[in-house]
């Protein structure tokens, strides 16, 4: 931590006195919503103009967001469209994540004495690009997956007036996102024990009053994500039962939780004797560092985010991931456009194999039609 000065700043016949404080070394998001709290303000009245009002927008949050009590927080989240109403996306959170300003549409002030947001709130956000842009983005909620982020790179690129913004709720909250008319898509890989069928059943209990469209983007390997070497030497999931295993888990809903529950329930291995099982993360990748940080010895994840911390891997399961869509999303340009990336572009299929993990024999089948 470092120490900055006060700052006190002599306008004709005002002095305007910043205390000193301490934050990060590289704080580049702290940087910049201070200078717009505060220097823009000043800056503003030096030179007699009149500040510019922030567009603001009420939209609906597409996942739940924790605060701590005290402190007032700014959450930058991704904004889209979907029917006639608009979803923020929270964006990756912390004072050193400059991504999470490069990709951000909209700023979310989270008031000092709230705990947070739940999902599906109504809330108002401060537009920080043009309403046009938010209008060509397309919102996918749902499971995450590593190829969710080449593939906004590559709409991009392909098709600069469109963006992807993804909130990582679990497969369930996806189907549900759908149901609601919250998403345009959302990734799923739920595996019914009943009939041995990825993301279908789900489909016909949940969305039979839609008219959907099931569309493969990958096959991946599931299983355990260990440090180097397995120090542990975990082999199996009798092992998460062990005392000297710390066990990192997903959250409810996800297909990943879902896969780690049917494992331990084949094994007769109740939830309560795995430590850590009720410590979750949202994506494969915070698994994964969870793993590589030592904050945890093992958690379920795949292939894909081992690799790309230098992690081992132990094989559980071979699974389907998959998006789930209504026919009206589906005829809109922008997802016609990410959809004719996922089954056209050769160079986006060769970037997903050499990351490593993925089978990519059925990307862009429809698996599934109502």
């Amino acid at each position: 931590m470092k120490t900055l000065p006060a700052l006190i700043v002599n306008y004709p016949g005002t002095f305007y006195y910043f205390p000193y404080y301490k934050c990060p070394m590289a704080s580049p998001v702290s940087a910049y919503i201070t200078v717009d709290l505060f220097i823009k303000p000043l800056i503003y009245k030096w030179l007699g103009l009149s500040a510019q009002e922030t567009e603001t927008i009420t939209a609906v949050i597409g996942r739940t967001i924790s605060s701590a009590i005290g402190q007032e927080e700014f959450v930058r989240v991704k904004v889209g469209k979907v029917g006639d109403r608009f979803v923020a996306t929270p964006l990756g959170r912390g004072a050193g994540i400059m991504m999470s300003l490069v990709r951000a549409d909209a700023m979310l002030t989270i008031p000092a004495m709230s705990e947070g947001i739940g999902a599906a709130s109504e809330v108002n956000v401060a537009l920080m690009r043009p309403k046009s842009d938010i209008l060509n983005t397309i919102v996918c909620i749902g499971s995450h997956d590593n190829t969710l982020d080449v593939l906004y790179n590559f709409l991009k690129r392909k098709y600069p007036r469109y963006s992807l913004s993804s909130a990582h709720v679990g497969s369930m909250g996806g189907i549900i996102a759908i149901k609601k008319h919250e998403a345009h898509i959302a990734g799923t890989h739920l595996l019914d024990e009943g009939t041995g069928l990825y993301n279908i059943p789900f489909i016909e209990k949940y969305l039979s009053e839609e008219k959907v469209l099931l569309v493969n983007l990958v096959y991946r390997q599931q299983g355990f994500i260990v440090r180097p070497g397995n120090p542990k030497k975990i082999a199996a999931i009798d092992d998460l039962a062990r005392e000297d295993i710390i066990f990192i888990n997903r959250q409810p809903g996800t297909g990943t939780r879902l896969l780690t529950d049917k494992c331990l329930r084949e094994r007769g291995i109740p939830g309560q004797k795995i430590k850590g099982y009720d410590t979750v993360e949202y994506t494969h990748m915070a698994v994964a560092s969870a793993v590589a940080s030592g904050r945890a010895d093992t958690g379920m994840g795949i292939l894909t985010a081992a690799i790309a911390l230098g992690l081992d891997f132990i094989p559980v399961a071979k699974e389907r991931y998959d998006f789930v869509l209504t026919r009206d999303s589906y005829a809109l340009p922008m997802v016609e456009a990410l959809f004719d990336i996922i089954a056209n572009d050769t160079e986006f299929r060769q970037t997903t194999l050499r990351m490593g993990g993925y089978d990519v024999s059925d990307m862009g089948k429809i698996m599934y039609s109502n």
